[in-house]
């Protein structure tokens, strides 16, 4: 545990790459949207992702138009930590002792939850030097920077401890990598029976290539969607083994529509997701692996 520790405070790496990570780092080091930071504020767990479950659709017949946004803003932000809670329950039996990494972890959210949850130790890296700033502003507030950290690193090159970590993740951020790099660096950060989880939007390879939806999706956020067979063909060649699968596209639909009528927080891009994932082309998908 020492060991591990002690790498994870060392001189960090070259965070970026490539022009267009460097790119990645401008777009989230530049990024105040309010969809994030709105619903972030009510209990200080910011979340990058999006949400699932039913939604509670009498938020949107509250008359009052503040009392309104308010109760959608909640109820929004309900959704997102119920996601996060998803992800951090396929984790595996975790001890306190034990430590788990976040990849792509943007504002922290998610290593709270999963610190929250389990009482292990949580290691979030991002690209943008601001997120990680932030992140760890927010666990010294929480009175848990002993428990959680964040570093201003590359998810595909950390530089942490070979095998130190018991459980890793992404949630909705393997589409900013190559899939083939970063898999190798979650087997390499992983010991042996450690439990991968992955949340993600991916096409659906069925509906043939990426769609006029997804191709929108990619430009709105900079990145580039997989096709859903990409993540298996990689997860074979660096001993990760899928042991649960879970297509979650019809949880999050509730979530968007939902999303879409909260004028205060619209980003323009949630009918093009409704869209493709009501036409198949466009897929939300759980994978646990567990590390051989």
């Amino acid at each position: 545990m020492t060991t591990a520790h002690a790498r994870t405070t060392a001189a960090p790496v070259v965070p970026t790459q490539s022009t267009y990570q460097t790119r990645v780092a401008d777009y989230w080091n530049a990024e105040e949207n309010p969809v994030n930071l709105e619903l972030g504020k009510i209990d200080d767990l910011y979340h990058h992702h999006y949400g699932v479950g039913e939604v509670d659709r009498s938020v949107l017949d509250e008359p009052d138009r503040t009392r309104r946004r308010e109760r959608v803003t909640a109820e929004l932000h309900r959704l997102e930590h119920a996601q996060a809670e998803l992800l951090a329950s396929h984790l595996g039996h975790l001890s306190p002792a034990d430590r788990v990494f976040d990849a792509g972890c943007g504002r922290g959210g998610g290593s709270v939850v999963a610190h929250l949850m389990h009482g292990c130790h949580a290691d979030g890296v991002t690209i943008s030097a601001k997120q990680a700033e932030f992140a760890n502003a927010q666990a010294r507030k929480r009175g848990i920077d002993d428990k959680v950290r964040y570093h201003h690193r590359n998810m595909l090159d950390t530089g942490f401890t070979t095998g130190a970590y018991a459980a890793s993740w992404n949630n909705e951020s393997t589409m900013y990598v190559e899939l083939d790099l970063l898999f190798a660096e979650h087997a390499r950060l992983l010991r042996r029976g450690g439990r991968y989880v992955v949340i993600t939007g991916c096409y659906n390879d069925t509906y043939g290539r990426a769609s006029r939806e997804v191709s929108l999706i990619n430009a709105h956020y900079i990145c580039d969607i997989h096709p859903r067979s990409a993540y298996f063909r990689a997860m074979a060649r660096h001993r990760l083994v899928p042991v649960h699968v879970e297509d979650l596209t019809a949880a999050t639909i509730p979530y968007w529509e939902l999303r879409k009528q909260a004028d205060h927080l619209v980003t323009g891009i949630e009918e093009t997701f409704l869209s493709a994932y009501r036409n198949g082309s466009f897929q939300y998908l759980l994978i646990t692996a567990d590390r051989v």
